[in-house]
């Protein structure tokens, strides 16, 4: 990073990001995968409108100051300081409010001996906003909504979705015979809080187990078209080898993105007695060597093994706030 580079916070959403010296504030906002509203990005169309709270800027415009309290086009201001700046339409992790949407189902894959993977198209893409690490509902009549984890960037066209569905699994089988190519289905997005608004200023530890690789995947997609350059550390727990049905694609992420490293945890490697609690995979989490009191943990599985991971972590000195899972908001403990 730049060392000139300047901090601006967005209120009231409390993202925050650098901007290097001599690159306008709307652009640095976007290579941080920050999403401002914005169309012409010369100052005409007034949608990146924002108000100066604190701080000194520069319109490039007129090459005048701004005046505290006045407003801004992000497009044509350039931080002269660290800035503060106000601009409701940007929303923080779990902003977004829910809505229903009719998507155009694409393509229906299995890719392993149980899970599927989908391709959804929604009308108006550009105007569908989530975050990265976010979740949908699929809306079937006459049954409960059926969530899963999008797999996808929020820049990404079509909505990518991974769906294991074993014979026994009664609702999932359900959705996968309703998701025809071509035919239309009901979706309500986005949900949960435990995303990304922002690339976050320090190494990254992801746990999945499962199907949460679905949620890691739109993590990593997103973070890799901002470029992030802190290290990142990917594991991910399964029972049996067949059950990594993308293991090509985590190590192809490490082959081409220097600061990542993919490490898989499978528990037939020793034997087939797989811990109900994942022990195995927390164990090879511990022994990571992070600095536990600077890093941000995201973490997708069953809540016995969310649970038991973070009590681990925090008892390594992880700060409490620093650990994010959907686990702790849909499934609390009492």
């Amino acid at each position: 990073m730049d060392k000139l580079a300047r901090r601006v916070r967005l209120q009231p959403s409390g993202l925050a990001y650098r901007v290097p010296d001599h690159e306008d504030v709307l652009s640095a906002a976007a290579q941080a995968g920050i999403r401002v509203p914005a169309a012409c990005r010369n100052g005409v169309c007034e949608i990146c409108e924002a108000r100066l709270m604190s701080g000194g800027a520069l319109n490039t415009r007129n090459q005048l100051s701004v005046p505290v309290g006045e407003r801004l086009m992000m497009c044509r201001t350039l931080a002269l300081t660290d800035l503060e700046l106000e601009i409701p339409a940007v929303m923080a992790p779990g902003n977004f409010q829910p809505r229903r949407y009719q998507a155009r189902v694409v393509d229906v894959r299995l890719i392993s001996h149980d899970v599927y993977r989908v391709a959804l198209q929604l009308p108006r893409r550009r105007d569908v906003a989530f975050h990265a690490g976010q979740y949908l509902a699929v809306i079937l009549p006459e049954t409960d909504p059926c969530y899963f984890s999008i797999a996808s960037s929020p820049s990404a066209e079509q909505i990518e979705l991974h769906i294991q569905a074993s014979p026994d699994w009664i609702s999932a089988r359900k959705v996968i015979d309703a998701l025809t190519s071509g035919q239309e289905v009901t979706v309500e997005l986005p949900h949960g809080k435990a995303c990304l608004a922002a690339a976050p200023e320090k190494p990254l530890l992801l746990v999945a187990a499962g199907t949460g690789f679905a949620q890691m995947k739109s993590l990593v997609d997103y973070l890799q078209e901002t470029r992030f350059d802190h290290p990142v550390r990917l594991f991910w727990g399964v029972r049996k080898h067949e059950d990594m049905y993308l293991r090509s694609m985590a190590r192809q992420w490490q082959d081409d993105w220097p600061v990542f490293r993919f490490v898989p945890v499978v528990g037939d490697d020793d034997d087939n007695d797989w811990s109900g609690h994942h022990d195995q995979l927390v164990h090879a989490v511990l022994a990571s060597g992070f600095d536990w009191h600077n890093v941000e943990v995201h973490a997708s599985g069953s809540p016995g093994m969310v649970y038991t991971l973070m009590d681990a972590l925090v008892a390594e000195g992880l700060p409490e706030s620093a650990f994010y899972s959907d686990v702790l908001e849909y499934a609390p403990r009492q």
